[in-house]
């Protein structure tokens, strides 16, 4: 087995070029950042990320995130915990429940700390990345912006989500596949929950099964992050078959537009949103049907497949959800974004004067790991949907 000498002198830091100002670009972000590393994130978006909706099961790499960028976690809540997990039978009765302890946060208050942390200086938004050249004889990376704008680094991270421009600039084969169900949410407030749905619901991780249908939810923490009794928030999601063309017309928002794969909060049409609240009555259980029919705007969002063969395109990587989109059963896609940021800050220290060969050695494990969550999260869903 070959070796290769490991330098163990102080790194030199680079210049990264990070597209994509989510969670993924933010974690790398700060990671570069606590090495030393001059780091432009570059968000296409012209405002703060819109951070309604999203619960997260806390997992152990996004912490370790939180930790190395400098972060003082004893002095945050991070979240809500859960004590069980419950199973209902679509009757209501309980199937299963089991005591398990975890914690779910909520995307927001990720997102807000870790924009914080890094700060607004070099965080630019409105940039939407249209071309990336690769110099071989400067081994720089540029990328050009639609505002005529250009940037110039040592590295590029691509960080921009499932519709990534940089995998559809220097991976254009790579394309999500829709996995033919979608995934109804909505948030309701603690104190607007109804008795019959708090019942069995709140203070647990609950589950209910169904043909076709598949639902959980958990309590997560409210406005400006607030995780006080009576000032949180019940998230609940909700995973449901739909055909092709089923799902095109529920992408068509209340103005006719179509918006591909996501329908946000406020914008699902009346017949959709009627749609929800009447399925929900035929296919959960009374406390989960009553949730749902609490909700004042449900949205969704279609749930998809990608995997790539690659994540390295000379000095141009993918990361996170750019390069794989496991399915939410997992809940792994934040969780991999955070070990896929910690892995390329390990392996910029190991080789810290050859960025080449870093890379080179964080692809395979990283790979590897897209790949086992892309496998498993499709088992379960095609699991859960089509053959429970």
């Amino acid at each position: 087995m070959s070796q290769h000498k490991v330098s163990q002198s102080k790194p030199q830091p680079g210049k990264a070029i990070v597209i994509g100002g989510s969670l993924g670009g933010l974690f790398a972000g700060n990671m570069l950042r606590s090495m030393g590393w001059d780091v432009h994130i570059y968000e296409r978006s012209t405002h703060d990320l819109d951070s309604r909706g999203g619960g997260i099961v806390l997992q152990p790499d996004v912490v370790e995130v939180f930790r190395r960028s400098g972060i003082d976690i004893a002095s945050i809540d991070l979240g809500v915990d859960s004590s069980y997990r419950t199973v209902f039978n679509p009757d209501g009765s309980i199937q299963s429940q089991h005591p398990a302890r975890q914690t779910q946060t909520s995307w927001s208050l990720i997102y807000t700390t870790m924009k914080n942390t890094f700060g607004d200086t070099y965080y630019h938004k409105g940039k939407k990345l249209i071309a990336i050249q690769q110099d071989k004889t400067t081994a720089q990376v540029n990328a050009r912006f639609d505002d005529g704008s250009e940037a110039s680094g040592d590295l590029l991270i691509g960080a921009d989500g499932n519709g990534s421009t940089v995998r559809q600039l220097l991976w254009p084969d790579a394309k999500p596949t829709y996995a033919g169900y979608l995934a109804w949410r909505g948030l309701v407030r603690e104190r607007d929950i109804p008795a019959v749905a708090a019942d069995g619901l709140v203070g647990d991780f609950a589950f209910a099964n169904n043909k076709g249908s598949h639902m959980l939810g958990y309590l997560v923490p409210g406005d400006n992050n607030d995780t006080r009794e009576g000032h949180r928030y019940y998230n609940w999601v909700w995973y449901r078959v739909a055909g092709d063309a089923q799902l095109k017309d529920i992408m068509t928002d209340k103005a006719g537009n179509y918006r591909g794969f996501s329908i946000p909060e406020g914008k699902l049409t009346e017949r959709w949103r009627a749609h929800v609240y009447s399925e929900a009555e035929i296919f959960l259980p009374p406390n989960f049907a009553a949730m749902v029919n609490a909700t004042a705007e449900p949205f969704g969002q279609a749930i998809r497949d990608l995997t790539v063969d690659r994540m390295v395109n000379g000095r141009v990587i993918l990361l996170g959800d750019a390069a794989f989109i496991p399915r939410p059963h997992t809940a792994a896609s934040t969780a991999k974004a955070a070990a896929n940021a910690i892995a390329l800050a390990e392996a910029l220290k190991r080789f810290p004067d050859n960025i080449d060969q870093a890379l080179l050695a964080w692809e395979p494990q990283q790979l590897s790991l897209g790949k086992h969550l892309y496998r498993q999260g499709t088992e379960t869903g095609n699991y859960l949907l089509f053959h429970h």
